[in-house]
């Protein structure tokens, strides 16, 4: 049975990792440098980088934070966030991320996943989808950090994104974002029983309960959480000891 993947995120805006309710509200949590660190020390499987404000701003991701992070990490390292274009990603490769995930200028021009994915190969793309209910009441992507709706469904995006060579989704629920109250179980069932690609669930996380049950009811292939690391709340040691007690399988030891 293949392990299931924590990931620790890192929510970085001006250089530092912050983190609030739905990408509002921010909080500083610290150096990401230090915390990325910090939560490969603890036995996160990956780290991930999010410069959250990059696109809301027009400008690219943070190239000295993505260096400097790179180097004190020998775990997959994932960056998002400003990466517009081809060059965008490739700028973001040579500062020593292993994969990039892209979200708004994916679903402005989704040639570009093929585009990256032809070059990198599809283990280095990584499509993340912010999902937010439409006004029908179904999952409707969203971008430019949840603040605009794109009237697309979600699990219609997810499947051309697998189809154009996506190699993992990134789906954050962000009525759960930076709440606590748990992941969106249903959602990310539904993408995990329907695409080929593996689906990690993102926005909610607050206890070891939550990724039991992401894991159990959602079927994610891995999960994501900031706050309950960043806080002190749980650290990844024992968060995987928690699930190894429950039968979950995780890289052990950590």
């Amino acid at each position: 049975m293949l392990t299931k993947r924590i990931i620790a995120c890192l929510d970085v805006d001006a250089g530092r990792v912050v983190k609030g309710i739905q990408f509002a509200e921010l909080q500083d949590a610290g150096d990401p440098v230090e915390l990325a660190r910090l939560h490969a020390d603890s036995g996160a499987d990956e780290i991930v980088l999010l410069d959250i404000s990059a696109t809301h701003e027009g400008r690219k991701t943070l190239l000295d934070t993505v260096r400097r992070t790179a180097q004190q990490l020998f775990i997959p390292f994932t960056v998002g966030g400003g990466i517009r274009t081809f060059a965008d990603a490739m700028s973001v490769f040579d500062a020593g991320a292993d994969k990039i995930s892209i979200n708004s200028a994916a679903v402005s021009r989704p040639e570009l996943i093929t585009e990256i994915a032809n070059r990198f190969g599809s283990q280095a793309v990584v499509v993340a989808i912010d999902a937010g209910i439409g006004e029908d009441g179904e999952a409707e992507v969203t971008v430019n950090g949840g603040r605009r709706a794109t009237g697309k469904r979600v699990l219609e995006w997810a499947r051309e994104a697998e189809e154009r060579g996506a190699g993992e989704i990134l789906l954050t629920s962000m009525k759960c974002d930076g709440t606590r109250t748990g992941f969106d179980c249903e959602l990310t069932r539904e993408l995990a029983e329907s695409l080929n690609i593996p689906v990690i669930a993102s926005g909610g996380a607050g206890n070891a309960q939550h990724f039991i049950e992401v894991f159990q009811k959602g079927k994610a292939d891995a999960a994501l959480a900031a706050s309950i690391f960043h806080f002190g709340i749980h650290s990844v040691r024992e968060l995987k000891q928690t699930l190894n007690d429950s039968g979950i399988p995780v890289r052990w030891p950590c």
